[in-house]
């Protein structure tokens, strides 16, 4: 048995693994993050801002979804942070909160067409 294979060679690979974890709150917070991205609608929606910000209503029209399922979906998607929204006039227009949106939402893509 060579000193790599050894008990307390092995013990210490799991011991690093145990040290490489993200704090346990903060694998809480990207698993909700994960479970946001988890329903096609907001996908939907959020690929709708991929490039442009959107009001409620065009995102319901463009999507063929009524305007209060957008509404309760981008409550969702705010409270998350994944979207931001500003108001002109009377009017909300709604937009992805940041590039890293963009990133996450290219990336899934890009693992599904390999």
């Amino acid at each position: 048995m060579s000193a790599q294979d050894s008990p307390d060679t092995e013990h210490e690979g799991l011991a690093a693994v145990t040290d490489d974890l993200p704090p346990e709150e903060m694998l809480y917070e990207l698993a909700d993050l994960f479970r946001i991205f988890g329903d096609s609608t907001r996908i939907k929606i959020l690929f709708a801002m991929l490039d442009r910000e959107l009001c409620v209503s065009d995102i319901a029209d463009s999507l063929s979804l009524s305007q209060s399922t957008v509404s309760h979906q981008l409550r969702v998607l705010k409270n998350a942070k994944l979207v931001k929204f500003r108001r002109d006039g009377k009017s909300i227009f709604y937009s992805l909160d940041d590039d890293h949106i963009r990133t996450i939402l290219n990336m899934g893509m890009e693992h599904l067409e390999e």
